[in-house]
């Protein structure tokens, strides 16, 4: 008994001296060097629940602790032109929550750039998505209707491709646009979950499941991610188009769009700067705030850029690559 008293007090001894490191390094970032207490940060998140502060605050950028941490642009519009990749012997695998006839058309596009540069296509239609997509996209590639909200049906079928039709090189998640909600706030629970497992839950499922693909075994051993190659994107909700859409429209498209972003960024470096990988996840957002139309080519470009060389030092990781001049 009094060896294990003595063995925890000295963990618990290092473990305080480690935090206190770690804190007296990171007070060096804030202004007068002192956190802000807890009962601080409750009276600030008290003050900022004010109708009247809320107003004035909203959209603007508050410092919670007063911390400034160094960070690189992580956000591009077009991605960098690259010379046309040869897909030959490689494979291209979608995941696809179509939500209208123009996310299928994007499926139809980038499968036959994939095709067309020598790769193989396979996809995996999500039950939810409506038939009639299910139908037009299965007519023209192998596909397969699947539970992508499912890990280990993802998986599974994953490994299937890989069987059959050889190395993957890119796994594409297409989220499918925001279906049509007159206003975001007023939804029932049940629907709110299901556009959160449609924005965010399932994209980080397949991700997960095409890292796993990339790196078998990497779950319990994280050091068999270090030079590993692997190319992962997601093409998120669309902006609304047309010459009178709303700032409530593009604000509710936003809501999911900006979850994806932190996800993107944290994905990537946990890849590059802890892990030393080579995968890397690219997130693009189709549509630009003037409601003009989206253009396939610049995700296919996009791609293009994602699974080449290049990409392994690009800090940016998130395209909007309809927002240019």
């Amino acid at each position: 008994v009094v060896k294990l008293t003595e063995t925890l007090t000295n963990l618990l001894n290092k473990i305080q001296t480690i935090a206190e490191k770690i804190q007296n390094n990171t007070s060096d970032m804030i202004a007068n060097k002192e956190f802000l207490t807890q009962g601080q940060v409750a009276e600030t998140v008290l003050n900022l629940c004010d109708d009247e502060i809320a107003k004035i605050v909203n959209g603007k950028v508050i410092p919670g602790d007063r911390v400034f941490y160094p960070v690189k642009p992580h956000i591009g519009t077009t991605a960098p032109g690259v010379h046309q990749p040869n897909f030959t012997g490689k494979a291209v695998v979608f995941t696809i929550d179509a939500t209208d006839k123009t996310d299928a058309e994007r499926v139809e596009f980038l499968a036959q750039h994939v095709e067309k540069n020598g790769g193989k296509v396979a996809c995996f239609i999500s039950q939810t998505t409506p038939t009639n997509l299910q139908e037009y996209i299965s007519s023209k590639f192998h596909s397969h209707i699947v539970d992508i909200k499912n890990p280990e049906e993802v998986q599974r079928w994953l490994n299937t491709a890989r069987t059959n039709i050889g190395e993957i090189l890119g796994v594409i998640h297409i989220t499918g646009k925001l279906p049509g909600i007159e206003k975001l706030t007023e939804v029932t629970r049940p629907v709110w979950e299901e556009l959160v497992e449609k924005f965010i839950s399932t994209p980080a499922t397949v991700a997960q499941r095409a890292l796993e693909q990339f790196v078998p075994g990497g779950k319990e051993d994280p050091r068999l991610y270090k030079d590993a190659k692997g190319a992962i994107m997601i093409i998120g909700p669309d902006l609304p188009v047309g010459r009178k859409v709303t700032g409530t429209q593009r604000a509710q498209v936003e809501v999911f769009r900006g979850a994806l972003r932190p996800f993107t960024t944290t994905v990537n470096q946990e890849l590059s700067d802890v892990l030393k990988s080579k995968i890397r996840m690219f997130t693009i957002f189709p549509g630009s705030v003037t409601g003009s139309e989206p253009n396939n080519q610049r995700i296919a470009d996009a791609f293009n850029f994602l699974v080449t060389e290049n990409a392994l030092s690009s800090a940016e990781v998130i395209f909007c690559v309809d927002e240019t001049r």
